[in-house]
């Protein structure tokens, strides 16, 4: 995947950064996804340090994967303005229910949520994690899905007011904006 400027001002900070990218790992303008395969989740999962040592990844683990990157996308949905999606919420319970979180001190003394176990619910657990602590120190409420619905990629919203509702104001917003335009006209032409 080609990185740009504008997905780097689009970052989240920390370890949140993680989230919004499990988030993209599917491309839902382009049909694609990055974790089709337990292999390509376990993989993933290895290379941004998230794979707790010992849990294998399995058929089960990549569809609990998948579910909780869909009600993280709704969860984000709804921090740019659509409905709480209660379904979202109850599958990032359900998906977490047979891991053990346990809170840990670094050395220099500094908490963190620790997972333990090797059930599906163990190889999603580091992501669930984040996302408490993001809930936690209130940056959780910036990162948003794009609102258009042939995108919804999950960006990091850096305005002032906390108001961005588009990834891309160049092009998800642009097209938003022709849209309304061009309906506009066609009822001032019917009416």
């Amino acid at each position: 995947m080609l990185v740009t400027i504008e997905d780097m001002t689009q970052s989240a900070p920390g370890q949140l950064e993680l989230v919004r990218n499990f988030v993209n790992t599917l491309d839902v303008e382009e049909h694609t996804d990055e974790l089709s395969s337990p292999e390509e989740l376990s993989a993933w999962l290895g290379e941004r340090d998230l794979l707790p040592e010992g849990v294998r990844v399995g058929p089960a683990a990549l569809k609990r994967a998948i579910e909780v990157r869909e009600a993280l996308r709704r969860l984000l949905l709804a921090n740019n303005g659509a409905p709480l999606d209660e379904e979202a919420v109850e599958t990032l319970n359900e998906a977490i229910s047979d891991a053990a979180l346990s809170v840990r001190f670094a050395p220099d003394g500094t908490p963190a949520l620790a997972v333990r176990g090797s059930t599906p619910g163990a190889v999603i657990a580091p992501i669930v994690a984040i996302v408490y602590e993001a809930m936690v120190n209130e940056t959780w409420p910036r990162l948003k899905a794009c609102a258009a619905d042939d995108c919804q990629w999950a960006f990091f919203d850096r305005s002032k007011n906390h108001s961005a509702t588009w990834c891309s104001m160049q092009v998800c917003g642009n097209r938003a904006k022709v849209r309304a335009y061009r309906e506009r006209r066609a009822d001032s032409a019917a009416g």
